[in-house]
Order: structure tokens, then sequence, then C-alpha cells
């Protein structure tokens, strides 16, 4: 054992069970020479009587006491909370028994003899369960502090979420004002466009705030708020469209599933718009399922009168950038499957 160990024996104070009341008397005037305090009893009840007493460092129980053994005893003293490191003593040459005696709690054992090693030994496993139980504590102390640390990081993040989704709320009531007051039609669509875009980029840190999530969303609830909303904002008498759903229970990190909803909503706003005749009725279908391992497959499709990706953009074409520029940043892969006779499909495909 090494003798610079940081450990102060001073004031230690060893529980010695042993029904060996000539060897208990022996062993406290050796420990006493180290600096040790010794309290002995000679039976289980006695020593856990003298444990729950309190001020108690390590024990050293023997394995052969009167009616019993230490194995009896070892349970008890491992249930108890914040127990006192164990040393178990035996005079059997059967390793069988020390194996027992780790197993249900013990932190070393030495094994009894009538030479002198037996004292310097039982020293040295006592300083050793010491030292461990110190590192254990200590150990315990710094995950409760990072756990104390990663609560308080949690926390405030929740706020953060919670005062963005609350702000980008605000913008996109800014911008329904401001829409009621234009008369340009195409301004007003630009602005309802935006507002949208902003609701998606909102729902997400709504989302992370409600279901106390921090760094990653479930998609599958995400998708199924963000169209709820895109079909109450966007469906009327000239656009009754029904949006499906079908996604897998998947998580992404926040940064991917913001560009995923500004992609799912100019798709599913583009069909609204475009796909349907107005006044007719039509489905909007949006599936989301893992490909390959480590590949995420969207897509968006609808029944309609199709969408030709090279003919000239409608409106302002600012929608097919988003798509592009969102498509990019996700390093995925944004086509148009043309092989259906109606309708359009869209399909994204990213790593997860």
């Amino acid at each position: 054992m090494d003798r610079d160990m940081p450990v102060d024996h001073r004031e230690t104070t060893i529980l010695y069970i042993d029904d060996d009341e000539a060897l208990g008397i022996l062993l406290r005037k050796n420990l006493a020479r180290q600096g040790f305090k010794v309290i002995n009893a000679i039976d289980g009840k006695s020593g856990l009587s003298q444990l729950a007493s309190g001020g108690i460092d390590v024990i050293a129980l023997d394995h052969y006491l009167l009616g019993e053994t230490g194995l009896d005893i070892l349970p008890v003293i491992a249930e108890m909370p914040d127990h006192p490191p164990v040393v178990y003593v035996t005079g059997s040459g059967d390793a069988s028994i020390a194996v027992e005696a780790l197993k249900r709690g013990a932190d070393d054992y030495v094994t009894k003899s009538i030479s002198t090693d037996f004292v310097d030994l039982l020293i040295a496993a006592l300083k050793q369960s010491l030292e461990r139980a110190r590192l254990r504590r200590e150990a315990l102390a710094s995950q409760e502090a990072m756990r104390q640390a990663r609560d308080r990081a949690e926390l405030l993040l929740r706020e953060v979420n919670h005062r963005v989704a609350n702000s980008l709320s605000l913008v996109a009531s800014l911008v329904r004002m401001q829409t009621s007051l234009i008369a340009d039609p195409v301004a007003v669509s630009a602005l309802q466009e935006t507002q949208m875009r902003i609701h998606a980029i909102g729902n997400v840190h709504r989302h992370l705030y409600v279901n106390n999530q921090v760094g990653t969303v479930d998609i599958d609830d995400y998708l199924k708020s963000l169209l709820g909303e895109l079909q109450s904002s966007i469906g009327d008498e000239a656009r009754p469209h029904d949006i499906v759903l079908v996604a897998d229970a998947l998580q992404l990190t926040t940064d991917k599933v913001i560009s995923l909803g500004l992609v799912v909503s100019e798709l599913v706003t583009n069909a609204f718009k475009y796909a349907y005749p107005p006044g007719a009725a039509g489905e909007i279908r949006v599936r989301l399922s893992r490909r390959d391992g480590q590949m995420i497959e969207l897509l968006v499709e609808d029944d309609g009168t199709g969408f030709d990706p090279d003919a000239p953009v409608k409106g302002t074409g600012l929608g097919t950038k988003i798509l592009n520029a969102m498509a990019a940043t996700m390093g995925g892969d944004l086509t148009y499957d043309r092989s259906s006779v109606t309708g359009t499909r869209a399909r994204m495909t990213f790593p997860i």
C-alpha cells in the first residue's frame, strides 16, 4: 500500500465484527498505532446496532460468528443508504466464500491467519476500501453537479425556445395585420406565404418547449402539428383539400427540423394553390420514412394537374429558391417524379 496515499486516518473509525474477543483486542491495539479508532462487536446484532448509531467509516466483518456468518449480515449492511465499505475477513481457504462476499456487497476481503501479515493485510485492505469509497463519493458528487448544470441549461434552453416561439408568433401576427391593409393580391399572397414560413419555424421552438425536448424533435408529432396549421390557414371553399400524413417515429436535430418544416410548408402550400382546379377537392399526401439506415425520404404528392419543374415559375419564384436552399442545407436532393400520369410527386432524400 502506498504510504503517501492522501487519506487522513487519524479520525477514521473501524467497526470490527468478530466473536473472537481476544483477536479483537489485539487488532484494536495494532490499528490504534496506525491512527484508527476501533469499535468491537461480537455478533451481527450488536454490530448493526453500532452501525445504526453512526460514526462508522469502514467495517471489518468476520465470516464465522456465533450462530450465523458474515454472509447473513452483508445484505443488511448493503441495503443501508450510504453504508461504509466492508472488508470481509475469513479464515477459510475456500475462495468461493470470498467471491460470495464480494457479490453480496463487500468491497474487499482478507484471509485470517495467525501470522503478523494478517494485520498488515487488513490495514492495507481497510485503507484501499476507504480510498475507493472516497473516490466513489467524489464521482457521485461530480455527477450530481453535472446533472444540476445540465438541468439548469435545459431549463434555460426551454425558456429560450419559449421566447423565440412567442416572438415569432408576434412577427406572424404583425405580418397578418399588414396583409389586411394591402389590396394588391400579389403582395397579399407573398405576405401570406411569409406568415406561413414564420409559423413553420416558430412551430419547431414551440414543439421543443411544450414537449420539454432539448436539441432534437419528434418528427411525426411536429409534422402533424405543422400540417394541421397549414390545413386551417390555407384550406377554404376554393381549396377544400385534405392532408394525409404518414411518418415514421424519428428524431432529428433542431436545425434539420427547421429546414424540413420549411420544405414541407412550401411543397404543401404549392399543392394547395396549384394542384387542383378551384373548388375541386383533392388529397395531398406527406410521407416521411427512413431509408437505407442513415437516410430519410420525404414525399409530398397529389393527384392534381401535374407540375413541370422546367416550366416558368409561378409567382415570384421565392418558394423554389427556398426549397433548393433548404435541401442544400440538409445535404439533401430534391427531385420531381414524372413517372406518374397525373399529379405531382416531390421527393427529397437527406442524411439523418
